[in-house]
């Protein structure tokens, strides 16, 4: 594991304490699991990018040409 040190303005200091308590973890935890989730999006993104370029929109096409044309069921009725 390594060290960073960060500096942050008052207000999100005080925020960040705030919530983390709030959570029931530690401040660096809580900065932890920030940082790893925005890690993923960003990291998602970019996966599906890179699919994206892979695809073809014929295969595309045709795939969906195969789904039925039907109504959605109604799910406020469940």
């Amino acid at each position: 594991m390594s060290t960073l040190s960060v500096r942050l303005p008052e207000s999100v200091h005080k925020k960040l304490k705030e919530l983390a308590k709030k959570e029931g973890v530690s401040m660096n935890q809580f900065i932890s699991l920030a940082v790893s989730e925005k890690l993923s999006v960003l990291l998602t993104v970019d996966y599906l990018k890179e699919r994206a370029k892979k695809g073809n929109r014929k295969d595309f096409e045709d795939i969906l040409s195969q789904v039925p044309d039907v109504e959605p069921e109604d799910y406020d009725r469940l």
